[in-house]
């Protein structure tokens, strides 16, 4: 069972930037492939970014590429989402989750408690 954790959300003026983390308890982390989704209000949840167990593969959705990094730090069980030039359409709660496998954007099985994103115009 792998428990995560996400923090680092907040609110940000419309160009700024945030860095979201996330903590895992699983010591094979390094076997799970990473996720970020964000939900907005009214909205489904939708995929953001993956990284591989390896962190050399990854996966954007449209919209944030240029400006959202994913990465990890395997030595501290953890995962990251650098989101840079936000928008206003960027608000959401955003959710870290795992999965075991290769990259996809669905069937991720271990989800966090979501962290609040609000970009102000």
């Amino acid at each position: 069972q792998v428990q995560l954790v996400e923090s680092g959300g907040g609110l940000v003026q419309a160009g700024g930037s945030l860095r979201l983390s996330c903590a895992a308890s699983e010591r094979a982390f390094s076997m799970y492939t990473m996720g970020w989704f964000r939900q907005a209000p009214g909205k489904e949840r939708e995929f953001v970014a993956a990284t591989s167990w390896s962190g050399g593969v990854s996966d954007y959705v449209d919209s944030v590429k240029g400006r959202f990094t994913i990465s990890r730090d395997d030595t501290k069980t953890a995962v990251y989402l650098q989101m840079n030039s936000l928008k206003p359409e960027d608000t959401a709660v955003y959710y870290c989750a795992a999965r075991k496998g290769p990259v996809l954007r669905t069937g991720y099985n271990y989800w966090g408690q979501g962290t609040q994103v609000t970009v102000s115009s």
